[in-house]
């Protein structure tokens, strides 16, 4: 049985997951909040329960069964904020602290029928995929807004660092998934953008707000 405080761990570990699928110990603590020393002791015993690959002064990896048994509190958390978000009428910055209590709930057969309740949805509420039953993640491509170019039409898909006040942020802007941005000018100072879309006057974004959508064209 995996305690619910294991499965944070595994959860954090499954979404810092660089290309290599490699996380620091340093940066790990960092999103835990948690001392460095704690976060060793706990790798130990992941290790020990064949969860993770642990060796000292090097970056830790999810197995196999450690990616599998995040994958599924990933899913439970993503179902959760988009059952909330499409059945209940939550706003999506609201979602996030409830989906982190719900995601504990043992009961596969659950999370499998608020699955079929909202039709087998791909996507959560801030756009990001959602394992399957069987663990199993297709990752969608994006672009950062950062990185496209003046002139350029593009349709937000998703957002990342989903924190409320980001969230009530892009409300404020009237900014959510769908929304076609084009891209006026680019500032080459600071990389702001002046936008326009919907009926809104032209905007400024930051390139900090910029780094944080990600966006698909056409």
């Amino acid at each position: 049985m995996i305690s619910l405080t294991e499965e944070n761990y595994l959860k954090a570990l499954f979404n810092l997951a660089n290309n290599a699928g490699e996380v620091n110990v340093n940066e790990l603590s960092k999103q835990l909040a948690i001392k460095m020393p704690t976060v060793t002791s706990m790798m130990k015993k992941l290790a020990e329960k064949k969860l993770v690959y642990y060796e000292s002064y090097k970056p830790l990896r999810l197995t196999e069964k450690g990616k599998k048994e995040a994958a599924l509190v990933v899913r439970k958390h993503r179902l959760t904020e988009m059952y909330l978000v499409d059945k209940m009428g939550f706003g999506w910055e609201e979602v996030h602290d409830i989906a982190e209590q719900v995601e504990h709930v043992r009961s596969a057969q659950f999370f499998d029928k608020i699955d079929e309740l909202l039709g087998f949805p791909k996507l959560d509420p801030h756009g990001a995929p959602i394992p399957d039953k069987n663990g199993k993640l297709a990752w969608v491509s994006y672009d950062k807004l950062s990185n496209c170019h003046a002139g350029d039409i593009v349709k937000v898909s998703a957002v990342i660092h989903t924190s409320s006040e980001f969230l009530k942020f892009l409300n404020n802007r009237e900014i959510s998934l769908g929304t076609k941005i084009k891209i006026k000018s680019i500032e080459p100072f600071d990389r702001s953008m002046v936008v326009s879309y919907g009926n809104r006057p032209a905007d400024t974004l930051s390139h900090i707000v910029c780094e944080r959508l990600l966006v698909t064209f056409g």
